[in-house]
């Protein structure tokens, strides 16, 4: 597993590619939609979570994806994630379940991961 990353500002997805190799192919994240950050690795979506939450992030605006960098733009991104499961917020599964919502994930991603 590989150490949780806090990307703030323009990271490139080839940086994030070599992080994850070696690894299972892909890394979970968790997306401040707020604060247009993100946490990166760990085990758990629980982990970038709680990594987010000591840096001052809001609960409800955190979701939990998985990235797999060597995929193309339309495969990359997978909204699954027990984090994501917020009945209080309208959000009863693990998937994000508004479009809304999961374009506002891609671009804060799009505008970190270039």
């Amino acid at each position: 597993m590989p150490p949780i990353l806090i990307i703030r500002s323009a990271f490139p997805r080839q940086k994030l590619r070599e992080y994850v190799l070696g690894d299972r192919g892909f890394v979970k994240a968790v997306v401040d939609c707020e604060k247009k950050i993100m946490a990166v690795g760990g085990a758990l979506h629980a982990d970038c979570e709680q990594k987010l939450l000591e840096e001052g992030s809001s609960q409800e605006n955190l979701w939990g994806i998985n990235m797999y960098p060597q995929e193309d733009a339309e495969n990359w991104i997978e909204f699954d994630s027990m984090i994501n499961i917020r009945p209080q917020q309208g959000n009863r599964t693990r998937g994000v379940e508004s479009p809304t919502m999961q374009k506002q994930i891609l671009k804060v991603v799009s505008l970190l991961l270039q």
